[in-house]
């Protein structure tokens, strides 16, 4: 597989925030955000393989471990991947665009999908039959940009009685809407989510690799 870089670091979206993780962040993207902060993972990276992966990720000590991207469903080897860590006793989260089938991800991973917003400048771009795969385990992430968003992330969570299916999360785009300001909407809502705030980027500083 091509991977981008390989870290461990304190978790810092998603219901598994604040735990300390290991990631595995892999090279491509077939989606491009307007609001990406991970730009890099476009290209850069080197092939490595399955046991190597797995050699750093046992040296790390932490059996929190998160697969990422780019998108990492682009890489077919990743499937395996997933299973030999599972396998290995590793609590796995799977972070995806949502643009790519989920279906043969081993149902003990947790899923994290991020449904994209007009805002991202792909929404086109999702595929919302993955929406009927989710397990009550699993997490869907929407980043939001503004208002426009925060009304579309709610008319998608009524459409597809998203709060029966799994976890919800609302995240404020970094730069673009204050996290004051998306609580203040969620409370005024009484929506049933989480305020999903990148604990990285507030403990690290934004643009920052390996945190």
């Amino acid at each position: 597989m091509k991977i981008c870089e390989i870290f461990t670091s304190i978790q810092g979206e998603s219901s598994y925030a604040g735990l300390p993780c290991t990631f595995i962040r892999l090279t491509g993207c077939n989606l491009r955000c307007t609001y990406c902060d991970t730009t890099y993972a476009y290209a850069d990276g080197s092939e490595r393989a399955a046991e190597e992966i797995m050699s750093v990720v046992r040296d790390s000590g932490v059996k929190l471990v998160e697969i990422t991207g780019g998108e990492p469903l682009l890489q077919p080897d990743v499937y395996a991947l997933i299973e030999r860590m599972l396998d290995s006793g590793y609590t796995v989260l799977i972070e995806t665009n949502g643009s790519m089938s989920i279906r043969e991800i081993d149902k003990r991973a947790v899923l994290i999908l991020d449904i994209k917003t007009p805002g991202s400048g792909m929404s086109g771009e999702m595929d919302f039959s993955n929406l009927m795969h989710l397990k009550q385990t699993d997490e869907i992430k929407f980043v939001l940009t503004g208002r426009a968003d925060y009304e579309w992330a709610k008319a998608i969570m009524s459409r597809y009685a998203l709060g029966d299916r799994c976890h919800v999360l609302l995240s404020p785009a970094f730069g673009n809407i204050s996290p004051e300001q998306l609580a203040v909407w969620i409370l005024e809502d009484r929506l049933d989510v989480r305020l999903n705030l990148q604990l990285h980027t507030y403990i690290f500083g934004p643009g920052r690799k390996g945190v």
